[in-house]
């Protein structure tokens, strides 16, 4: 494949975020509110978190294709930072529900729907995320790289969702769920910070 067709790749992969990220945070923002689960409605948020990552990613590959050099460094640079950000924004408030209901014991009720949309993603969230960082590494974009890592994100973010849920749902353990949240913050700030330092960008 040549240059052209790995954009038109990475551009059809940020459309395809964009599009299955917003339906699922919908439905884990509507279980979320049913149950009262921080680590759905967390789920939920990074899923509209990285829509907004798929978005900078459209406005990465959708204009200025053509420029070269210094300009694309530019433009590779901003939409790193920009993505950066956003995993700083989700962290903090899934950091903030988790503490508030675990000193509240604000108790989540099981969600079979949440369960089954944390298997969903399992199921593509690992096949997007390697396209995703396939991609970007043959390509060069360092800012395409950053985008597998939201992506990444939300593949452990199922996993502790699925884990926390169950736990709830088999045996009432309903700590699991924001003890979950908490250890994906961390997860969250490591790779906002990793990705705010990237200093090598896009190999022209």
């Amino acid at each position: 494949m040549n240059k052209a067709d790995f954009h038109k790749r990475a551009l059809f992969l940020s459309y395809f975020t964009v599009g299955y990220n917003v339906i699922e945070g919908m439905f884990a923002l509507f279980a979320g509110s049913l149950t009262g689960s921080v680590s759905l409605v967390g789920f939920g948020l990074d899923s509209f978190v990285e829509s907004l990552s798929g978005c900078i990613m459209i406005w990465r590959f959708g204009s200025k294709k053509d420029v070269c050099g210094a300009e694309e460094d530019k433009i590779e640079k901003k939409a790193i930072k920009l993505i950066g950000y956003t995993f700083f924004i989700l962290g903090s408030y899934v950091l903030y529900e988790s503490v508030k209901k675990l000193y509240l014991q604000e108790i989540p009720d099981p969600s079979l729907l949440g369960i089954a949309l944390a298997i969903t993603s399992l199921i593509v969230m690992p096949i997007l995320f390697y396209t995703k960082n396939h991609t970007a590494r043959s390509m060069g974009s360092k800012s395409l790289e950053a985008d597998s890592k939201q992506t990444l994100t939300c593949m452990f973010l199922s996993i502790a969702l699925l884990v926390g849920l169950g736990s709830n749902y088999l045996w009432g353990f309903w700590q699991a769920d924001p003890i979950v949240g908490l250890l994906v913050v961390v997860f969250l700030f490591k790779e906002g910070y990793t990705v705010l330092k990237e200093e090598k960008v896009c190999s022209c």
